[in-house]
């Protein structure tokens, strides 16, 4: 009687296996597809270390085609841009060689604020914190290299300043980047400027220590 019972159990078994072994291999054959799609995947982005490098790099190529040279030795030597304020208007020069006076400009730093002050007296003026999301795939990213950075607001800047400065969020100096600090780069500034070219004009911090004034620009 138990060998009748354990011969049946057996006999079941083995049938319902067969029943179940397409199902089964199905499965097992969808799992180790998307077993290997997620490894495919994670080997598509996993980190390297030196794509960063080599993104800043095709970056400072692509500013130093598109500024002229001597915002180029600027940027190549202190870290920042200078763009003068008011290019949709009537404004000697293209903010490199010859460029005359104006009444305003901006400094341009990578991933801060844009900075406007006045060139005459160093009084600093707004800060306009404006963004440019990297789009690219397959990472993407909240921050572009640091050139492409300072690239875009130079270009945009000097193709709709009103639109910009409209757009971005206006503070008083020193919200984000430290007044002192933007003396200082005026004055390095200046004297870059003299040890280049000779060149008069020199843009003086304030002697009174204090932010200015904000003025729209």
């Amino acid at each position: 009687m138990q060998l009748a019972l354990g011969t049946g159990a057996v006999v079941i078994v083995v049938l319902v296996w067969e029943l179940l072994r397409p199902t089964a291999a199905r499965s097992l054959a969808r799992a180790r597809q998307s077993w290997r799609l997620r490894r495919l995947a994670l080997a598509s982005t996993r980190y390297d270390p030196g794509r960063e490098r080599r993104a800043e790099q095709r970056a400072r190529e692509l500013l130093r085609s598109c500024v002229d040279q001597r915002d180029w030795e600027m940027y190549r030597d202190l870290g920042f841009l200078r763009v003068p304020g008011g290019l949709g208007d009537a404004v000697a020069g293209e903010g490199g060689e010859g460029a005359g006076e104006y009444d305003y400009a901006y400094l341009i730093y990578p991933h801060k604020p844009i900075v406007a002050y006045v060139p005459q007296t160093g009084e600093l003026l707004n800060e306009y914190c404006v963004a440019f999301p990297d789009h690219s795939k397959p990472y993407g990213s909240a921050r572009l290299p640091h050139s492409d950075d300072v690239l875009a607001k130079w270009m945009a800047l000097r193709a709709d300043e009103r639109r910009l400065v409209g757009e971005a969020n206006m503070h008083l100096p020193g919200r984000q980047i430290d007044p002192e600090r933007v003396r200082r780069d005026l004055l390095r500034l200046a004297r870059w400027e003299r040890q280049r070219d000779g060149s008069p004009r020199a843009e003086r911090a304030p002697l009174d220590g204090r932010p200015g004034n904000v003025r729209a620009a």
